[in-house]
């Protein structure tokens, strides 16, 4: 048996990405890792090196599914997400060594049984070294911390279509002004983001690019009417993506899973952690070229960023500590 299942079939880009480093791990002791994750995230794990198959929880009956899994003949699975399901297809494909979250009424599907640090208060440690106690537990660690993100000659091919299509033929920096939740409000203010990109635009020779998902493209476009700016929301897939930070000289982002990507193609990354409620600590960029902006707006007390009303901290972003930070790694990369 040498073979593993990496089991992340929940969150989002970034989890994907965070998760992808227990398969690095998991090649301690095994020759052979998979991961078995839901549709949406098969393409993220498609371009990460640490993993040979990316297979796909397809909504069948988690009988069937684990029926597929027996004819792999895996050693040990890992279920950084654990849900019934996920701890079910593991346990009823006989997978003899099955880790997972431990205080959860399925735990007992599991051979081992891991107790997530945040249950008991760590608010400091990041992510990616909490999900790094689920293969610790059967003895497989990395000492390489930073997730790995390889783009295909057809992102490369699709990449540069973007910049022809958008006449971008000189250096560019990469400015993402959503997350996740801005498509399910109704108001994302603009103020801050505009006052941002016209002081890239004063300070750096680059031309800015505005990039966002398919759901961003009117914000993305209200604001590139406003600055100048590029708007490239909607324009690429995530490998497209990957391979458009890779060639950014910039990448200035509020926290979301684009920012994980192109920290991880190695694209100087700007982080912005704007909410007084954000763990910056336990999500911040991994890469060799990143910085953190944290808080500076007083939100109200209790504010989550799936509840706030207005998004005061948006609209007031902090502009120099933002250029300060890209300031610093673009002198560290010189």
């Amino acid at each position: 048996m040498s073979g593993a299942l990496l089991v992340c079939a929940g969150g989002g880009i970034g989890d994907s990405l965070l998760a992808s480093l227990c398969a690095r791990a998991l090649r301690e002791k095994f020759a052979l890792v998979d991961a078995l994750t839901l549709p949406g995230h098969r393409e993220t794990l498609e371009h990460v090196p640490d993993i040979d198959a990316v297979l796909v929880d397809d909504g069948d009956s988690p009988a069937k599914i684990a029926e597929r899994l027996k004819e792999r003949d895996y050693g040990a699975a890992v279920v950084t997400w654990a849900t019934r399901r996920t701890a079910q297809i593991p346990f009823l494909a006989r997978i003899p060594v099955r880790v997972g979250q431990a205080r959860r009424l399925y735990s007992t599907l599991f051979t081992h049984r891991v107790v997530v640090r945040s249950e008991d208060g760590d608010v400091t440690s990041h992510w990616s070294q909490i999900l790094l106690d689920y293969p610790r537990a059967i003895g497989c660690d990395t000492n390489d911390p930073y997730p790995r993100f390889e783009t295909t000659v057809a992102d490369e091919e699709s990449a540069l279509q973007v910049l022809h299509r958008n006449n971008i033929d000189a250096p560019f920096g990469i400015v993402h002004v959503t997350c996740a939740a801005a498509a399910k409000r109704p108001y994302w203010p603009l103020e801050g983001w505009r006052s941002l990109i016209e002081a890239l635009q004063t300070r750096f020779p680059e031309r800015v690019a505005i990039s966002g998902s398919a759901a961003d493209v009117a914000i993305a476009n209200s604001l590139a009417k406003a600055t100048g700016a590029v708007n490239i929301a909607g324009q690429t897939t995530i490998g497209a993506f990957g391979s458009l930070a890779r060639r950014s000289s910039f990448f200035v982002v509020m926290h979301s899973g684009p920012m994980h990507v192109a920290a991880a193609v190695g694209t100087p990354t700007v982080g912005i952690f704007p909410l007084q409620c954000d763990f910056p600590d336990r999500w911040a960029p991994l890469g060799k070229h990143v910085s953190v902006v944290r808080a500076s707006f007083r939100c109200r007390p209790r504010e989550r960023i799936e509840t706030c009303p207005d998004y005061a901290c948006i609209a007031h972003l902090d502009v120099p500590r933002v250029l300060a930070a890209l300031s610093g790694l673009r002198a560290l990369a010189a």
